[in-house]
């Protein structure tokens, strides 16, 4: 899908246009059921108290809702992560590289440098990106020669967004970037700098392995990978997400009472006593936090 919407992109639109990303009418266009308000330049923008509530969401609470929904393909794994402790959650900024080919190169360099657009290919993403952003790099898996940023572009992204990325590529400089104080997705780290590769999308849709990342897409990272929620989604997710803490809430309170065996708690109470007294203690719970 990202490389067809892509060729569109370069057929209808001029290059400068391109090298800025999709437009502002393109991303409406394909985020049509986005219930929000739009950033400037168009992505969807979720509001931070939906954002908040997704803080202490892990992969499985958010896998759920999305695949009830038919959304199969919005969890990634298989990463390297600087900081797996800490969360991941922002809107998507997203980035999209091929394999370099001499002659679309030559035109997409020779664009940018009459337009003045900087002549290193990362600062020109780094440079559009916005508070809150988590920019996503498709760099289709390339490692050697693959590396995204360093320390240096790094902390150059942290200053832009206060937040982390992720790259479906490489990193260098792997001691500087352990060093920062949020979390980086990352296939594998490599010496060498970015190389043999050119800027082909900004803001435009991305694949990152099984995925497809929209501009504006809700990323929510754990220590086990990534979850991309299109806005549209959030709002249920959110409310499932918040039901499913209650019942471990319950449940482990139960457990740590160590009157219970596991069984007769999880993955549901059995007894109709508990199931009673679980339902009463859910509803007041969901009045208090406002669910119903």
């Amino acid at each position: 899908m990202s490389k067809l919407l892509l060729i569109l992109v370069f057929v209808v639109a001029p290059l400068s246009a391109q090298m800025e990303g999709f437009s502002r009418q393109q991303i409406i266009k394909y985020t049509p059921k986005n219930p929000y308000s739009r950033l400037a330049d168009g992505r969807p923008n979720v509001p931070d108290d939906l954002i908040n509530k997704l803080r202490r969401a892990s992969s499985e609470m958010l896998w759920k809702p999305l695949w009830d929904r038919n959304y199969r393909f919005q969890w990634e794994g298989r990463w390297k992560i600087n900081r797996p402790e800490i969360k991941l959650i922002g809107r998507a900024f997203t980035a999209e590289y091929m394999p370099v080919r001499p002659d679309v190169e030559e035109v997409i360099e020779t664009d940018a440098a009459r337009e003045g657009i900087p002549d290193r290919t990362h600062t020109r993403v780094i440079g559009m990106l916005q508070p809150g952003d988590v920019l996503v790099v498709d760099l289709f898996g390339k490692i050697e020669e693959g590396s995204m940023t360093g320390d240096n572009l790094s902390a150059a992204i942290y200053a832009a967004t206060g937040n982390g990325f992720v790259v479906d590529g490489g990193i260098r400089d792997l001691d500087g970037v352990r060093k920062q104080p949020v979390p980086i997705y990352y296939r594998e780290a490599h010496v060498k700098p970015l190389r043999n590769v050119m800027l082909t999308g900004i803001n435009v849709p991305v694949q990152i392995g099984d995925v497809t990342v929209m501009p504006g897409d809700l990323i929510v990272g754990d220590a086990e990978g990534i979850t991309v929620i299109p806005p549209h989604l959030v709002n249920d997710v959110v409310r499932e997400v918040l039901l499913t803490e209650l019942k471990d809430q319950w449940t482990q309170e139960k457990l740590a009472t160590k009157r219970y065996k596991a069984g007769e708690l999880y993955p549901a109470p059995k007894d109709p006593a508990l199931i009673k007294e679980y339902k009463e203690w859910l509803a007041r719970k969901k009045t208090e936090l406002g669910l119903e």
